[in-house]
């Protein structure tokens, strides 16, 4: 009898998705969570955040996922252990949630302060103020098409995070690079050459997904549209 195979990193990184959407199919709170840090995203959009206050909301909004994730796996575990009413699993679980507590009223006082100025600021102009950050909008813009592919692939229950399902996250992330790309650089004489290659890497991207055996041309296409579309639309609102 041969030993069990030692997991891949891919194997990890799967495994670790399935997990994000697991607690995504099942925990209420976590998906609230999900939406907020959505919706706090496309307000650090409107309002123009500089690098060091996007960096701290996205440090923000992880510990409030972390923190859910942990709780979740901690009830779970502690459900699994105990079949009666123990004083001390109790505790487990209350320590945990305080732990989810804490990481919320901390992600909502970096909230205030971010915000609290700009939406107190009646002559903020939304084009002009997005307009002079197109880093900051692409990387908002691939954070929502991962927030959006894991929604999606939480909802359909479709295949594992990293193997099948709908729809191909590689695509979606490489076909909104290429969309960024495209924006970002404007009018300058080499857009056409590099919006050029880097639909033809996004393209290799989804025909390898395909040919692999991992995703149908289906789920690679709706993917690819998905990440595109996404990322055309922010750049064609805030942009």
């Amino acid at each position: 009898m041969s030993a069990p195979r030692a997991p891949t990193v891919f194997d990890s990184f799967n495994n670790a998705f399935e997990g994000i959407i697991h607690v995504l199919r099942t925990q209420r709170n976590l998906r609230i969570h999900f939406a907020i840090a959505f919706l706090v995203l496309i307000a650090a959009l409107i309002v123009n955040v500089t690098k060091l206050e996007l960096i701290a909301l996205l440090i923000s909004i992880t510990f409030v996922l972390i923190a859910e994730m942990l709780n979740s796996g901690i009830e779970a575990a502690i459900d699994i252990a105990t079949t009666s009413f123990d004083p001390m699993a109790k505790l487990a679980k209350d320590i945990a949630a305080g732990a989810v507590l804490i990481a919320t009223v901390n992600a909502v006082a970096v909230g205030y302060i971010v915000f609290a100025r700009r939406l107190s600021d009646p002559s903020s102009r939304l084009i002009d103020r997005v307009r002079n950050a197109p880093i900051d909008l692409t990387l908002i813009a691939l954070v929502l098409t991962i927030l959006i592919v894991i929604g999606t692939k939480a909802l359909t229950g479709r295949g594992t995070p990293l193997r099948g399902g709908l729809p191909s996250g590689h695509a979606a992330l490489a076909f909104s690079g290429w969309m960024a790309a495209t924006y970002v650089l404007g009018d300058t004489r080499h857009r056409f050459l590099v919006s050029t290659l880097t639909f033809i890497m996004a393209l290799l991207v989804a025909q390898t997904r395909v040919e692999s055996g991992v995703h149908s041309t289906l789920e690679v296409a709706y993917g690819g549209l998905l990440g595109a579309l996404v990322t055309l639309a922010l750049f064609q609102v805030f942009a």
